[in-house]
């Protein structure tokens, strides 16, 4: 059975291999390995949330969900040292790539799966979410997991969320709206929406 990044315990070999990425400005070394989203280089998805996303806080509590081998948390905690950054994923060994790579480059990232992640981040309100969010775990399962973490939001916290047009993102934007919170496109590009929701004052 071919491996999902979205598989818990992926039964594909772990050969770590490195690759050459730019994350918040610099050339760094990262290490990836199968099984795991966007194994082989920067996702174009991600690199369009990383370009357009507007500018994080200086501090704060600023979650990565579904974060792979870690893009947008090691970005989030390299442009922003004071945060608190964490990383989620159902992936183990994408837990394990974003602490290794964390290390790797010397930053704070606290990796943890959903159902840890209460317990991490203590009861407090999120002030910053940036994802590239599963689309492809069905809509069902999408749609409780941004229910989950939206609803974690702080009032005056923001969520930023990249998705292909091709892959419903505009339907997306208008469930979140209809839904859960106003959310609007603050760019497309490269086949890309960057949404922003925010549950408001």
């Amino acid at each position: 059975m071919t491996d999902h990044y979205f598989t818990a315990e992926p039964a594909s070999p772990s050969e770590r291999r490195e690759i050459a990425v730019t994350l918040a400005g610099r050339r760094v070394q990262v290490v990836t390995a199968p099984g795991v989203f966007s194994a082989d280089r920067l996702d174009p998805g991600t690199a369009v949330l990383l370009e357009h996303a507007a500018d994080p806080p200086d501090s704060g509590l600023f979650v990565d969900v579904g974060c792979g081998w870690g893009a947008i948390a090691l970005t989030l905690a390299l442009r922003s040292p004071a945060a608190q950054v964490v990383a989620v994923d159902v992936n183990r060994r994408a837990l394990d790539l974003t602490r290794r790579n964390a290390a790797r480059l010397g930053v704070d990232v606290v990796a943890t799966t959903p159902d840890e992640a209460p317990a991490v981040l203590g009861g407090r309100p999120v002030d910053l979410i940036w994802s590239n969010p599963p689309i492809r775990v069905g809509k069902p399962e999408l749609h409780a997991l941004l229910r989950t973490w939206l609803g974690r939001l702080a009032r005056s916290g923001r969520a930023e969320l990249v998705v292909a047009r091709n892959l419903g993102a505009d339907s997306l934007q208008r469930w979140i709206a209809t839904e859960l919170m106003p959310c609007e496109r603050t760019a497309s590009s490269r086949g890309f929406r960057v949404l922003r929701a925010h549950p408001g004052e």
